[in-house]
């Protein structure tokens, strides 16, 4: 199974990936884990991204793209993969149609998890993280035993910044800005299936499973 997960921060998309992984026993891949383990294993790609992150610049397209092109063909992606936030752009989406190409093998879908941003923004507003073991909780649907305690070492939770109402909306922009021109890209090649992730992780799940059973 060969897919891309895609949809706004918040939706779910990373729980639900990990699950995808589990059930076909597939990596799930993204940019920052395949940039990360190239830089830590010293590879030409590796070395040539770490200057750009060493300067505070922004990692280009085409070092993107190959690092992306060595991930896919290794062994670890022979049974398949899960792209989570890759493709960003339609730059990226049409460069990753070439690495396809060339390696042979394609696309069962791209999956696109949506749900109203109002949502969203309570979502991320009710999440906590514990500092010390990473632990994530929400305050409405899975909150701590104790009121700003983690369960699991006893740590204060705080709420990331990047999880005020204001930040989140900013973050919704830019994934619209930036996100819809490649979910038009994949539906006009009629791959796109959009998954309505309103509901609980088990109903969205249900509703993946199905999407991909009709493939």
């Amino acid at each position: 199974m060969r897919l891309i997960l895609m949809g706004p921060p918040g939706v779910g998309k990373g729980t639900q990936a990990k699950k995808l992984a589990a059930v076909y026993e597939i990596p799930q891949i993204s940019t920052g884990d395949i940039l990360r383990e190239a830089i830590v294993n010293d590879t030409p790609v590796g070395r040539e991204a770490k200057e750009y992150m060493d300067a505070g610049r922004l990692v280009p397209d085409d070092v993107i793209l190959n690092l992306m092109k060595e991930t896919l063909g290794s062994e670890k992606c022979a049974r398949g993969f899960i792209l989570d936030g890759f493709p960003r752009t339609v730059p990226q989406a049409t460069g990753l149609d070439a690495i396809l190409v060339t390696l042979g093998i394609r696309l069962d879908a791209v999956l696109v998890l949506e749900v109203n941003e109002d949502i969203i923004v309570e979502r991320l507003s009710n999440r906590r993280s514990c500092p010390e073991c990473g632990a994530i909780y929400n305050l409405k649907t899975s909150p701590p035993a104790q009121d700003d305690t983690c369960d699991n070492c006893g740590a204060e939770l705080v709420q990331r910044s990047d999880d005020q109402p204001e930040t989140i909306k900013n973050r919704l922009k830019v994934y619209r800005e930036e996100t819809a021109p490649v979910i038009d890209y994949y539906a006009k090649k009629g791959m796109a299936k959009a998954i309505d992730a309103s509901g609980s992780v088990s109903e969205v799940w249900e509703k993946l499973q199905s999407a991909l059973s009709q493939k």
